[in-house]
């Protein structure tokens, strides 16, 4: 099923540092910012790539390909779309020719 609505990646950023086990204290430390700051971007929509980089580094996990997962299956949904919408369109002319 593909999803349009672009990632919240905040909610993403969150839900690996729990999987991991770890606390906004620890992921604070690790990119040098603040547990309170940490708790505001788990709140956004999205962040500024060189942070996003920052925690995907401590995380050891890339949340940059979340964005591209979420892309590729965008233009993909379109593409498919558009065909279909190619073959609706040669099908009625075809039957009024």
């Amino acid at each position: 099923m593909t999803n349009n609505k672009q990632p919240h990646i905040g909610t993403c950023i969150r839900e690996e540092l729990r999987r991991q086990g770890r606390t906004n204290s620890w992921l604070a430390d690790k990119i040098g910012i603040t547990p309170r700051a940490i708790q505001k971007i788990f709140n956004k929509q999205s962040i500024d790539t060189s942070q996003l980089a920052r925690i995907s580094i401590a995380l050891r996990f890339d949340f940059f390909k979340i964005y591209t997962t979420w892309y590729h299956d965008k233009c993909s949904n379109e593409i498919d779309t558009e065909q279909d919408e190619i073959q609706y369109l040669m099908q009625i002319s075809s039957q009024t020719a």
